[in-house]
């Protein structure tokens, strides 16, 4: 049995992203791939549709990668949909920490996901929320 257990973790999209396209930083495709294999991931249907946008867009994905992807992501991760509960938390979130629309939900996702770090290029780096949730940038 390993020595260390892997973390239930959320990840935003941008990360995702990384996983799945090259980019002209050499580092963050291979940093984000090893967080995926390495950790627990949950994903919300927020990331699951900005992924699949984002590839239709900028990496040339048909309809019939899309539909593998999603199917994937649903029999590989747990997802959590974006419910009146959640979009509600969002709500006060953006209120007490002035994030935006789309990191609002993220956010409350992560939180209605119960996981303690939220993986994010997009938000301050170590920003903790409501005492339970810390966001870490994984390219810091």
């Amino acid at each position: 049995m390993p020595d260390h257990q892997a973390t239930t973790c959320f990840i935003d999209t941008n990360i995702w992203l990384y996983a799945f396209i090259e980019t002209d930083d050499t580092s963050k495709s291979p940093t984000a791939r090893t967080l995926i294999q390495e950790s627990e991931p949950v994903v919300s249907t927020q990331v699951i549709n900005e992924v699949c946008v984002n590839l239709l867009r900028r990496a040339n994905f048909t309809e019939e990668q899309v539909s593998r992807l999603v199917e994937s992501f649903y029999e590989k991760y747990q997802v959590i949909e974006l419910t009146k509960s959640v979009l509600l938390m969002a709500s006060q979130l953006r209120q007490r920490y002035s994030l935006s629309f789309w990191d609002s939900t993220i956010v409350a996702t992560a939180l209605s996901a119960g996981v303690s770090v939220l993986y994010s290029e997009d938000m301050q780096h170590g920003l903790t929320i409501d005492q339970q949730l810390q966001v870490r940038n994984p390219f810091v």
